[in-house]
């Protein structure tokens, strides 16, 4: 057997399985150990719970890309839809509207946001790396990169969505015939000879002057609750394994949906829990981590995430996400609500009686006895 050959990740276990020596990917394999070779406390059939942004189509434009990971790619993802995008200096994300709200992480970089809602009222922000965005559904929008560019994920509030079927402006403008425009706007047919035949999605400008020069006065004042949210500026909430930022309507008072940004250091873990209200979709931001999912009946599955995989964990399946690598595992949670919740399978067991939980679990009571009465979102 050749040193590669030694090296090479197979499907067995403690004298059970055997030698994969068919056709295979053994870089995905890698990447998922635990779907090649899974705990032994993995049983029953999961539906697949992870999808890859690298697994899916780059829609690629004069001054940008975007990819989307929707129902379609990871069908058990009925709540929320994910794009990850990216702009060149001073590329548009052309003006727009969706039937679904639309939340945003900037991970890269810097962009201006501008909205008008149903009363005229406008908005004109900058946001980079680590902020937040949010626009309820309908209101119409653009996104323009700054000097350095930007790349962000937007989260959408229905699992079917796509990023191919927004109303854009210049689609619009495509397929109303002249003389309507003409006579809505009172332009004149011949001032209309450049619009455009055809959507321009995203394509490249200039780089937008300094905020306040952009700045347009409405007659009806601005939007009263802001879109925008510095959640890196935000404290965090300190565990001995890591922190947490939550960002929902407690602060973010404009936002439908919740979210949380988690850091686990290495050799912690997002503890044991569920959420009782809602599917949870995750983005992976950097590390590596391993997700077990309880989904009742007996019935569990593991799986491996990176840098840019999507997971999801259907309302209350109990769940952990562990770091195994060797560097901070950051991560996104998101929720069709505006309220995050969780439950902690340690709070609920130090605040049930102790007897009845180690008669339960089969444990000395002193033990449930020393659990902490207080939540511990993430531990070592």
């Amino acid at each position: 057997m050749s040193e590669a050959e030694q090296d090479t990740p197979q499907p067995r276990r403690d004298g059970q399985g055997g030698r994969d020596q068919g056709p295979r990917n053994v870089a995905l394999d890698r990447q998922n150990p635990d779907l090649l070779v899974s705990p032994t406390t993995d049983r029953g059939t999961v539906p697949n719970l992870k999808f890859s942004f690298s697994m899916a189509h780059t829609r690629i434009e004069q001054g940008g890309w975007a990819r989307e990971v929707t129902q379609r790619e990871l069908p058990i993802a009925t709540t929320l839809a994910g794009v990850d995008m990216k702009l060149e200096p001073g590329a548009y994300r052309e003006l727009h509207w969706h039937k679904q709200s639309e939340w945003a992480y900037v991970l890269t970089g810097s962009c201006r946001i501008s909205a008008v809602d149903q009363e005229g009222r406008n908005f004109l922000d900058d946001v980079r790396a680590g902020d937040l965005w949010f626009f309820p559904k309908g209101v119409p929008h653009h996104i323009q990169a700054l000097d350095e560019g930007v790349e962000f994920l937007l989260v959408f509030d229905d699992g079917a969505f796509s990023e191919n079927s927004t109303f854009l402006l210049s689609d619009f403008f495509a397929h109303t015939p002249r003389s309507v425009l003409a006579k809505n706007f009172g332009w004149t047919p011949d001032q209309l000879d450049r619009i455009p035949e055809r959507e321009k999605y995203i394509f490249a400008g200039q780089v937008p002057p300094p905020l306040d020069a952009d700045r347009v006065v409405s007659p009806t004042g601005d939007v009263p609750r802001t879109f925008t949210h510095r959640l890196q500026q935000q404290e965090p909430v300190r565990f001995p394994g890591g922190s947490v930022r939550i960002a929902d309507s407690t602060g973010f008072t404009a936002s439908t949906i919740s979210a949380a940004l988690v850091e686990v250091e290495p050799g912690g873990m997002r503890e044991l829990h569920w959420h009782p209200t809602d599917d949870e979709w995750q983005y992976y931001i950097s590390g590596s981590g391993r997700m077990g999912v309880f989904a009742s009946s007996g019935v569990a599955r593991t799986f491996d995430f990176q840098a840019g995989d999507v997971g999801y964990v259907p309302f209350a399946y109990g769940h952990y996400i562990e770091n195994v690598g060797d560097e901070p595992l950051v991560f996104l949670e998101m929720f069709r609500n505006e309220r995050f919740a969780d439950i902690s399978l340690t709070q609920w067991m130090a605040n049930t009686p102790p007897q009845v939980i180690a008669d339960t679990v089969n444990v000395p009571r002193s033990l449930i006895e020393a659990l902490p009465k207080e939540k511990r979102s993430v531990v070592r």
